[in-house]
């Protein structure tokens, strides 16, 4: 379906979906158009279906400690606790700072990384005192969604960085006329 669907078609394709026995998942492409009320279509994928863990059922027993495991965990969220344990780094114990409170990555980061037994603090680009914040993490997912954000000199040495930022910055030096950044500036 294209940017300019109706919010109605969106619901009306994902209820053919989930009524079809052929179709074992569904997955949404985050983030919708403006039109759209991301948390009703998501809503309204079965739970059974939900392929990236965003639905309520879902999302409550991934948070939930000795609850059922969820049907399907948020994707990328997963990869970044996936990434450290293949790389072997500890996480039991550790501080982690999520920067970010999205849906997508965020809060599941979170939730996941004190599923390892980090200890977690969530951020946001309001958060007060956030360099220092990040300055006394072992571990820091940024996943803040703004280019740059993350400045070097917070982080203090040994600091293990998940940079989850895909941002496109003007670049005129570039065939394309732009260049993708992380959100945190290691330089």
């Amino acid at each position: 379906l294209d940017n300019s669907v109706s919010e109605s078609k969106v619901l009306e394709e994902i209820r053919k979906l989930n009524a079809d026995s052929r179709v074992h998942a569904i997955l949404v492409q985050l983030p919708l158009p403006q039109h759209m009320d991301e948390a009703k279509i998501l809503r309204e994928i079965a739970v059974e279906k939900d392929a990236d863990g965003f639905s309520a059922v879902n999302v409550g027993n991934m948070w939930m400690r000795g609850g059922i495991i969820p049907r399907a965990l948020p994707c990328t969220a997963a990869g970044c606790v996936e990434l450290l344990i293949r790389s072997n780094i500890q996480i039991k114990g550790k501080r982690c700072v999520v920067i970010g409170r999205s849906n997508i990555v965020g809060m599941p980061a979170a939730a996941l990384m004190m599923a390892k037994d980090a200890t977690v603090t969530v951020a946001h680009s309001k958060t007060n005192n956030l360099p220092q914040l990040v300055q006394e993490a072992d571990i820091v997912v940024a996943a803040i969604g703004k280019p740059n954000y993350v400045k070097a000199e917070w982080l203090k040495s040994n600091c293990v960085v998940i940079d989850v930022g895909i941002n496109a910055v003007d670049d005129a030096t570039t065939k394309k006329g732009y260049r993708l950044v992380g959100d945190v500036d290691f330089q």
